[in-house]
């Protein structure tokens, strides 16, 4: 089989891009190892479009993180125009708080239990929102799925709720 300049360009670019992507990265969700108490650090590219699916737009890739106390969170501004910003209203009480710059990357170590909704402020209603799952949820998880979202944002949570209602069945099964 013979390749082509474009091929061989083509092969070269989805190995790098495969390469670049931390072991272990789900698209649905990027998940805290339980076999020890060493702090994870997860990894949440924000993105113009989706790596998997064109037509999803304004994305945090993955959207879905299960972490635990103590655990660092680094949004990565892969693609300009995009910032993690935590929300009060839908984080638990006393929660980590944070708020990127537009543009820039950001570290986030979680202190709290809890579910944390978080969004990029200039995309918030275009759909570009994410959630973060820490240890014991249920003090706000709930609360959280009951909230009032506008926009893409209600569609995009709707979606992200059955994936981490899935994830959390699957860890009580377990």
């Amino acid at each position: 089989m013979k390749f082509t300049r474009r091929d061989t360009i083509a092969l070269i670019g989805g190995a790098a891009g495969a390469a670049a992507l931390p072991a272990g990265l789900s698209m649905a969700a990027s998940h805290a190892s339980d076999s020890d108490d060493t702090p994870n650090v997860h990894e949440v590219q924000m993105l113009n479009k989706h790596p998997e699916n064109a037509r999803e737009r304004q994305v945090f890739y993955p959207d879905i993180i299960r972490a635990k106390v103590g655990d660092t969170i680094k949004f990565i501004s892969v693609d300009r125009g995009h910032n993690s910003e935590f929300e009060a209203d839908w984080s638990p009480e006393g929660g980590t708080e944070w708020e990127g710059a537009i543009g820039e990357d950001i570290e986030v170590v979680i202190e709290v239990e809890g579910a944390y909704g978080y969004k990029c402020t200039p995309h918030a209603s275009a759909g570009m929102v994410g959630l973060i799952l820490v240890g014991d949820v249920s003090g706000n998880y709930e609360d959280l799925k009951g909230e009032r979202f506008r926009g893409k944002a209600k569609k995009r949570f709707e979606d992200i709720f059955e994936r981490a209602d899935a994830l959390l069945a699957e860890e009580e099964s377990a």
